[in-house]
């Protein structure tokens, strides 16, 4: 899969943050995490900012990643959810789109089934709000230094 950059503007980061925190209120989940496949934090929400979530994110995304050769010798393309359960605390990730994911992180106050169904809202916007994103055009990247050539005085005084 290649991987296709994205600015995100300010407005972008607002929005997804909405989504987020949205997504939270309506779950019941504790933290929401959107991550690339790669493993980078891309934006979070809730109470992540007590938990390594440069971490987790990293173990979430190949964990995400793994679980694609089982999913292929099952016929399936890939596990768009994934649920790992604890005895305090359980994960949730789920596709957004080709290039992220979603982490759900969830204790007692909610159930599995109530973080799936937002999930998959929250999935929705935010998959719509990168696409723009990546839709938009790109700045222009910084020429290349002059050459010899290019250069020279384009005009030279009479002598």
């Amino acid at each position: 899969m290649k991987s296709r950059n994205a600015v995100i503007r300010q407005q972008d980061a607002t929005r997804i943050h909405e989504v987020l925190t949205h997504f939270l209120g309506d779950s019941s989940a504790a933290d929401a995490l959107l991550i690339d496949r790669g493993g980078q934090l891309l934006a979070m929400a809730g109470d992540a900012q007590a938990l390594d979530a440069v971490s987790i994110s990293a173990l979430a995304a190949a964990a995400f990643s793994s679980t694609a050769a089982m999913a292929q010798l099952l016929g399936e393309p890939e596990f768009s959810v994934l649920f790992h359960e604890g005895t305090k605390r359980s994960i949730h990730v789920s596709t957004v789109d080709e290039e992220t994911i979603l982490l759900a992180i969830f204790d007692e106050r909610t159930t599995v089934g109530m973080v799936r169904l937002f999930a998959t809202e929250a999935s929705r916007a935010l998959g719509s709000l990168l696409g723009e994103a990546r839709a938009r055009p790109k700045p222009a990247e910084f020429a290349a230094p002059l050459n010899e050539a290019e250069s020279r005085p384009a005009w030279t005084p009479p002598s």
